[in-house]
This record gives structure tokens, C-alpha cells and sequence, in this order.
């Protein structure tokens, strides 16, 4: 097999993001891709493959585009590289200008980093300087959720809330609260989701009372969860929480990695969705469609305002990576957004959504399927254990989603399992009849690994 060779190499000099040290230098199940076109991903044999997850919620505009490719290669000869610490390039402040002109409020201020971790990092070192220029040192707390995931530096990955990615790695616990995951599929104690919803809001002002409102520096929140299970919170949950986090003058940042640049069929959502304007709002992976590593955020004029200019107290934001802003990535960032506004792709995922979501809901009549959530172009299907062996089947739940996974490559299909669910959200040029070539092979999917589980004896019906 043409893959075999790339995966020896594999097992000898790579070292993976999540990797299972267990089994370090002995992996022989990942594909070895060498290809991508339209929606679609190809491995060392030939093989096709739908990519559902959009590579790592990403690829807003697919692989293989002429104009990303065209944009970079240009840039590349007229200027590779400029720092922004010293100099300004013209294609940063291109960039700049249209986000700004997109952001909701007065988040006309844009700061460029390289991915979604050094986003979060930087934002929240940002709030850290604000906090010790004002005269407040003891503003330092830090409201997230569980099942958050926020990045993979060491203060991003301190405020995530996804358990299992902690294992024994170090975290900063001191200041950091995790309040629960908005998610009423988790919570059957609470009738309805209203009911659901008040008790969210109520346990956010609970422990703004009990840590006092004066020492939080911030709450940040992604709209949708999206790795930790796509969790789509109940309605005006977003926005109640927004407008009990300003009561108390507090610092709201909406991490918009994934939902921004298209995946919920706007530029960002937090305002467009969810009717909120954060003080800082996060951005990456879709801004340049995957093709380059990029991320940053916008601020709000008014939050910068209480601690630049006369009020600097002669401190410097001294924050700040190699290639932010870079010219290149910049350039793949416009021609991404040139080919999302010359196609509409915007329209596109507002019209093709609620049909994804909707042939994706028809999976509910597999016995296996528990819960099936998302909105636009990003979901999540989760397989339930209740009453089937359940104790068994809790050693064995990231095999699930792992046997889901490798059923449906077979079949032709790429999803990303996470633990016992699977996640899709593909590329935002996806057609009606690709969508339902994607629920066609996951129902397939589903179909044979509920069946492995009655024959290892695990599912009983």
C-alpha cells in the first residue's frame, strides 16, 4: 500500500496534536492524505473522501482554490514577510479594515495572531494589562464553562472545560471558575429548556456575587461550543448572559473561532445570531479558509479607551508573535473573502443550513443516536449509552465514536469523533446532494457499529 511507507515515516518522527502516547511509533490506523478538491480529501490509495469536519472547522471554501493559491504566490514575490513590530504592511491594514467594517459595535481595533490559541492568549493578556493599568490588581478571575475549549497554550488551555483534555498536563487552577456546559440534553432534571436556561443564568450571577463583581476580569464564552460536542445553548442564553455580565461591568469576550468567517452564515455571529456586541470578539481558522495559519481578535474602541492614550501609566502591550499579521497569510485571508462574497456563501449556508440540520435529525431513528444538535453548517451527533450495558460501554465510549469514524472512511466519509459523538462541519461550498451523501454514509456508519456492538454483546436490545 502507497500509505505504508508515510506511515512508518509517521511512526518514527512525528509526534501528533492529542497523540495517544500509549501507542506512540505504533499507529497504523490514521490515513495518509495526499490530496484535496472541492469538499472532498483523497488518501495515499486514491480513496475519496467527503471531509466533514471542513479539516478542522476551517475550510470554509474548500481545497484546491485557484485564487487562494494565485493571491499567496504573488504576495510571496512582492513582500514574504514584514514584522509588525516594527513596520505596518499594506495587506494587514486591507485585512483590518474589512473585519472592522463586519464586527459588530464599536470593535473596530484588530490585533493578528496566528491561530486561535494565541488569540485567546492574547486577548486575555490584553484584559490582565487593562486590569493592572486601572488600579485594579485584584480584578484577575476568569469565567468560563465546562466543555469550553479556548486553545492549547497554557492560559488558554486552562480556562478549556473539556475534562479529558487535561489528563495530567499542567493547567493554572487559581482564578479560573468553569460554570456548566448550556446544554439541556445533559440536564433531563429541568423540563424544559426555559427552565434550563433561568438556572444557567442564575449560577452566572451566583458566582459573580460570590466572587465579587469588582475582582472578575472577564467572562468568555464561545456562542456554540463546537469541540466540546457542538453544544448549542437554549434561546436567549447567549444574550442573558451578556447582559448580566455588563450589569456588573464586567468584560465579555465571545470566542468566535469557529462560528465567525461563514460557518453560521454571517461574518461573526455574536450580534447577527445571538443579538450580543462582546467587548472582544476572537477570530481564526476560517479567516483564511485554512490555506494559512492565522487568528487575532477585534476590541472595542471604548474598552481600549480606559487604559491607552493618557491612561497608559507609560506600560506597553508587549505581547506579540513572528508572524502576526503576516503579509502572506493576509493575502490569503482577502482572496478567501473575495471568493466568499463573489459566490455568497454567506447566503449559501443561511439557505443549505437548516437542510443539513434537518437530514442530520433523520439520524434519530437509529437506536444508537441519542441527541442530534448543530446550527448552519456545524452539528453534532451523539450516541447514547443509557440502559445498554452502560458500564461496559463507558470503557469503551471513545471506541464509538472511533468505530463510527473508521466505518464511515470505508464507506467514503471523513467525521471527527469525539469520545461518543461525531462532529461535521464541512466546508461552506457543500450542495444539497453532498449533504446527502454525508448522512447517507454516517447513517451507514452508525448502522454498522451499532451491529459490531450487539455482536461483542455491549448493546442489547
Amino acid at each position: 500500500m502507497k500509505s505504508e511507507g508515510y506511515r512508518d515515516k509517521y511512526n518514527q518522527h512525528l509526534l501528533h496534536p492529542w497523540g495517544d502516547l500509549s501507542t506512540l511509533g505504533d499507529d497504523d490506523s490514521s490515513s495518509v492524505i495526499v490530496k484535496g478538491e472541492g469538499v472532498y480529501i483523497y488518501d495515499a490509495e486514491g480513496n475519496r473522501l467527503l471531509d466533514g469536519p471542513a479539516g478542522m472547522w476551517c475550510m470554509q471554501t474548500g481545497y484546491g482554490r485557484r485564487e487562494i493559491a494565485d493571491a499567496v504566490s504573488q504576495q510571496i514575490m512582492t513582500l514574504s514577510y514584514a514584522t509588525s513590530f516594527t513596520v505596518i504592511n499594506n495587506r494587514e491594514v486591507e485585512l483590518a479594515e474589512r473585519i472592522a467594517a463586519k464586527t459588530p459595535g464599536d470593535l473596530n481595533r484588530i490585533y493578528f495572531t496566528t491561530g486561535g490559541s494565541t488569540a485567546v492568549d492574547s486577548a486575555l493578556r490584553l484584559c490582565q494589562l487593562a486590569s493592572n493599568i486601572k488600579g485594579q490588581p485584584h480584578r484577575k478571575h476568569i469565567l468560563t464553562r465546562e466543555k469550553a475549549y479556548h486553545g492549547s497554550t497554557y492560559l488558554s488551555a486552562s480556562i478549556t472545560g473539556k475534562e479529558r483534555d487535561k489528563t495530567a498536563m499542567d493547567i493554572m487552577r487559581d482564578g479560573i471558575h468553569f460554570l456548566s456546559a448550556p446544554c439541556h440534553f445533559y440536564h433531563p432534571e429541568f423540563s424544559t429548556e426555559a427552565e434550563f436556561c433561568d438556572f444557567l443564568v442564575d449560577e452566572l450571577e451566583q458566582k459573580i456575587l460570590e466572587l465579587g463583581p469588582e475582582n472578575i476580569m472577564c467572562f468568555i464564552a464561545e456562542p456554540i461550543l463546537a469541540s466540546g460536542g457542538v453544544i448549542v445553548p437554549p434561546t436567549d442564553y447567549n444574550y442573558r448572559c451578556w447582559q448580566m455580565v455588563k450589569k456588573h461591568e464586567i468584560t465579555y469576550i465571545a470566542d468566535e473561532v469557529v462560528t465567525a468567517f461563514g460557518r453560521l452564515g454571517h461574518w461573526f455571529s455574536s450580534e447577527k445570531v445571538f443579538g450580543i456586541v462582546p467587548d472582544i470578539i476572537i477570530f481564526a481558522k476560517g479567516v483564511t479558509s485554512g490555506y494559512i495559519p492565522m487568528g487575532g481578535y477585534a476590541v472595542s474602541e471604548s474598552f481600549l479607551a480606559s487604559f491607552s492614550g493618557e491612561n497608559t501609566e507609560g506600560c506597553l502591550y508587549s505581547n506579540g508573535y513572528t508572524w502576526g499579521g503576516s503579509p502572506v497569510a493576509c493575502a490569503a485571508a482577502l482572496a478567501s473573502w473575495d471568493i466568499i462574497e463573489k459566490e455568497k456563501l454567506l447566503d449559501r449556508v443561511l439557505e443549505i443550513g437548516p437542510y443539513f440540520q434537518e437530514q442530520l435529525r433523520s439520524l434519530l431513528d437509529i437506536p444508537l443516536v441519542g441527541n442530534v444538535r448543530g446550527e448552519g453548517l456545524m452539528a453534532a451527533v451523539e450516541m447514547t449509552i443509557e440502559g445498554h450495558n452502560e458500564e461496559d460501554l463507558l470503557e469503551k465510549d471513545y471506541a464509538i465514536g472511533e468505530m463510527v469514524d473508521q466505518h464511515c472512511q470505508t464507506l467514503g466519509l471523513l467525521v471527527r469523533p469525539f469520545i461518543n459523538i461525531c462532529i461535521i462541519s464541512p466546508p461552506l461550498i457543500i450542495s444539497r446532494e453532498q449533504v446527502d451523501e454525508l448522512v447517507s454514509i454516517l447513517r451507514h456508519g452508525l448502522e454498522l457499529t451499532l451491529t459490531d456492538l450487539r455482536d461483542q454483546g455491549i448493546w442489547v436490545d
